[in-house]
């Protein structure tokens, strides 16, 4: 690893891909994701944006995923390419900062959204009398707003925390983006407090969140099991699974990731998990909550006036 040069306060990234052509293949890979969850999520903030029949809890709710999507690829994914393809990697002091705070914001945000958004199907199907009363447009907007408040200060907390640790062995921190505990480990004062808060932070952001989620949906999946219809009952089963398949995604890497102990931790490990949920679940969000949906699909008809082959 490079030493760190006493005269700068920069770090650098050591990146995801090897410098061959399979790193420009995956790289192509990795780009073509981006594109494919940047237009997904746009279009869907369009749509419950423009359309009047998505201008419901629920929507309102998927709109706030989207744009947190939208915002957590573009924290990650355009400083890795622009790194590998002008062979730098460093980056500043602010500009590792800025690129965390917006990371961990987005990180405990979605963590605690998922949890309004399960929270929103238990009671459409749980308690579908005492739903408009639960979830008024007044709750709906205390979620979002508890959402991004709790996840912003988490996050201020965590980015000023760290970088306020002496770096003086080395700056390269292994991994395509400033990630907080691999910050940690090329820190040259015990980080134990901060090894701490981490836990602590993933524990009431990401683990509990997960667990809530997990028997939401258990009640759920209970309730739809005793349905009448036959027809419901294939259609939510099939719903709820798609959900709870993004749902641990994002969680499942997430909590593996910054709970397991420094000992059995490893950067390479660290890095492929970190794909998973900056990258595949902003992409696959806008696919599970658009195709799997027909109001959705019927906004995309006469909004831009195309898939009328989905019409049934």
């Amino acid at each position: 690893m490079e030493k760190w040069n006493h005269t700068s306060n920069d770090f650098i990234l050591l990146g995801l891909l090897p410098p061959n052509q399979t790193g420009i293949f995956l790289l192509c890979l990795i780009i073509l994701r981006f594109f494919l969850a940047s237009v997904g999520n746009s279009a869907m903030i369009h749509l419950i944006h423009v359309d009047h029949r998505l201008h419901t809890p629920m929507y309102f709710l998927l709109s706030q995923l989207s744009l947190m999507d939208l915002m957590y690829i573009s924290t990650t994914v355009p400083k890795m390419a622009y790194n590998f393809l002008s062979g730098q990697k460093g980056v500043s002091f602010l500009g590792c900062g800025v690129q965390s705070f917006f990371f961990l914001t987005m990180a405990g945000s979605e963590g605690l959204l998922l949890t309004s958004m399960a929270y929103d199907h238990y009671l459409a199907i749980c308690h579908p009398l005492h739903y408009p009363i639960r979830m008024s447009k007044m709750m709906c907007v205390k979620m979002i707003g508890g959402s991004w408040t709790l996840g912003s200060i988490n996050s201020l907390v965590h980015t000023v925390s760290t970088l306020h640790i002496p770096y003086c062995r080395t700056r390269a921190i292994d991994h395509f983006f400033c990630d907080v505990p691999a910050m940690l480990l090329i820190a040259c004062t015990d980080t134990w407090v901060y090894d701490y808060m981490v836990f602590v932070s993933t524990s009431l952001y990401l683990l509990f969140p997960f667990i809530g989620i997990t028997a939401s949906y258990g009640r759920v999946l209970f309730a739809v099991y005793h349905m009448h219809s036959k027809e419901g009952r294939k259609k939510a089963f099939a719903t709820i699974s798609t959900h709870l398949t993004v749902v641990i995604f994002y969680y499942a890497p997430f909590v593996y990731t910054y709970l397991r102990p420094r000992n059995f931790r490893s950067p390479a490990q660290d890095k492929i998990l970190a794909v998973f949920y900056t990258i595949l679940t902003p992409m696959l969000n806008p696919i599970i909550y658009s195709l799997r949906n027909r109001e959705v699909l019927g906004a995309m008809r006469r909004v831009f006036g195309i898939l009328s082959f989905l019409k049934k």
